[in-house]
């Protein structure tokens, strides 16, 4: 790397973006609020300047929450997150504001003491989202299109360019299982998701497969039920390159089957089985 590769590259950080911030009920008559960020600008910098744009209440605790369609799914951002990197993820048309592009925008929430989120005028947003949706049925706009599919069988395309575009897009959303009929694809985050805690153990419980968000807990209460079913043995191939995780999704899976099966909180089965990963895979390796 060149010494001009490097001035490039730190003129290219420290380039200004304007963010458009959705108040909602929390400034009511403001629509939206631009705030000059940074690439490199987390969250909680953005947080600071609405406050004192705005003249919020400082004793209150406020988070971005990030939407990709009119009345989805709000991606509450944590506080190191930089708005302006996800911003860049987004589609032309909604950086250019055109179109649909006015579905992707980012909202500013208040966190309520118990770490839930207030949404304000609750009823005001239900009824917007469903004079939207009538104005769709009748044809007077477009049908949203599926951002992502959690089995790729439904894909309507199916070709490498559709398949790792769907990946893409699923990763994004920190989705990182997406199934292939009975097969789970699994896309290594290298950081931690609170997604395997005792309620999502309880969640997937005896559930039929794809029935629920893609998860390796699924896989692993399939094989277990489908043992005492049959009163077979039940195997589960965990392939991939290395550093793909391989290690981490055996140790789910065990987490989970001996939560299901309830021994290893009381004689350490569990421990036990994680304790001999390593050595296993060290005889495969040979």
């Amino acid at each position: 790397m060149s010494v001009n590769d490097v001035g490039g590259r730190r003129r290219f950080e420290d380039s200004e973006y304007t963010l458009h911030i959705y108040p909602g009920s929390i400034a009511e008559g403001t629509i939206y609020c631009p705030i000059t960020a940074r690439k490199t600008s987390t969250a909680a910098e953005v947080i600071d300047s609405l406050i004192d744009k705005l003249q919020l209440e400082k004793t209150k605790c406020y988070v971005l929450a990030e939407v990709k369609e009119f009345g989805g799914e709000e991606w509450i951002l944590n506080p190191t997150d930089c708005p302006v990197q996800r911003m860049m993820l987004w589609p032309r048309m909604a950086l250019e504001k055109r179109a649909s592009g006015d579905d992707y925008r980012f909202l500013l929430r208040e966190k309520n003491l118990d770490g839930s989120i207030h949404y304000g005028s609750l009823q005001s947003w239900l009824r917007v989202t469903e004079e939207r949706r009538r104005m769709v049925e009748r044809g007077f706009l477009p049908q949203p299109q599926q951002k992502d599919y959690d089995d790729m069988c439904g894909l309507p395309d199916l070709n490498e360019k559709t398949l790792l575009e769907n990946l893409r897009n699923r990763f994004k959303q920190e989705k990182i299982y997406t199934y292939v009929g009975s097969i789970l694809i699994v896309i290594n985050p290298f950081k931690f998701l609170p997604i395997y805690n005792p309620k999502y153990v309880k969640m997937y419980d005896n559930h039929q497969l794809g029935k629920l968000e893609p998860h390796i807990y699924a896989v692993a209460d399939v094989a277990y039920h489908a043992m005492l079913q049959r009163k077979k043995n039940q195997c589960i191939v965990i392939s991939g390159e290395s550093g793909s995780g391989k290690t981490q999704s055996t140790n789910f899976l065990i987490h989970h089957l001996t939560a299901l099966s309830q021994k290893g909180f009381a004689s350490g089965v569990e421990q036990i089985i994680l304790g001999a990963g390593p050595v296993l895979e060290v005889r495969w390796e040979r």
